[in-house]
């Protein structure tokens, strides 16, 4: 691991490329970076889903399915593997705690079902129109799906694993929420030694515009790197091709 004139060599140099990037730019190789799409579902992204349904503003979703459906196709031609993450729970919401667990009281979904009850068992239910991805995004082949029960994609699930098997060191996000599941996602995994860049227009917040700068500043201050759609496009656009 190296770091010449503001740029920070992550893992091997075969095939690597540069990415623009704040504080730094980082060299990465293709075959150990994956994009990791955080919780882009109907649930979060369309008219009718829970966030919608739970009264957060979802204008932007629109445009944010936009930019992550154009990082997926770079990082795809590039070698880069992409792994879909789903927020949600069983049928029964047994996966979801109970009123012994903080989620239960916590959960905007769980909450926004206890308070309008022709709504239970519609919220990001595993089977259901809620859970799945938004029809712009959904897997090709190459991709993986995993599932996720709390906000933080490395909790009790199967992220870790999956990466480490196929030596992915770096792990570009994309998704919703920034200050959410992006955020609490990004720092499990700083803690277990990835480096983690977030592309911060290819992801949108829950709540006021500043949770969406807050997240940025943590980032970039704390826990990892900013980057962009076009920088990263840019970059692993140049990436020779498999």
């Amino acid at each position: 691991m190296a770091e010449e004139s503001g740029t920070i060599d992550v893992g091997s140099p075969a095939g690597s490329v540069t990415l623009p990037a704040r504080p730094e730019a980082l060299r990465l190789s293709p075959a150990e970076t994956a994009v990791v799409v955080i919780d882009m579902q109907n649930a979060y992204a369309s008219p009718g889903g829970y966030v919608d349904q739970a009264g957060f503003d979802i204008a932007a979703a629109a445009g944010t399915i936009g930019k992550i459906a154009t990082v997926l196709e770079t990082a795809r031609a590039a070698g880069v593997q992409v792994i879909f993450l789903q927020n949600g729970w069983d049928p029964d919401y047994v996966e979801a705690g109970g009123p012994g667990s903080p989620n239960w009281h916590k959960s905007n979904a769980l909450k926004t079902m206890r308070k309008r009850p022709e709504l239970a068992g519609k919220l990001l239910a595993r089977g259901g129109w809620d859970y799945e991805l938004v029809d712009a995004l959904k897997p090709r082949p190459g991709d993986i799906s995993l599932h996720k029960t709390r906000y933080s994609a490395f909790f009790n699930s199967q992220l870790d694993s999956t990466l480490r098997a196929r030596g992915i060191r770096t792990i570009v996000f994309v998704g919703i929420a920034t200050n959410v599941c992006v955020e609490s996602t990004l720092r499990d995994g700083f803690h277990l030694e990835y480096f983690g860049v977030m592309l911060e227009d290819a992801t949108h917040h829950l709540g006021p515009e500043p949770m969406q700068q807050a997240t940025v500043y943590n980032v970039e201050k704390f826990f990892g790197w900013v980057s962009t759609v076009a920088d990263f496009c840019g970059s692993f656009g140049q990436a020779p091709k498999e």
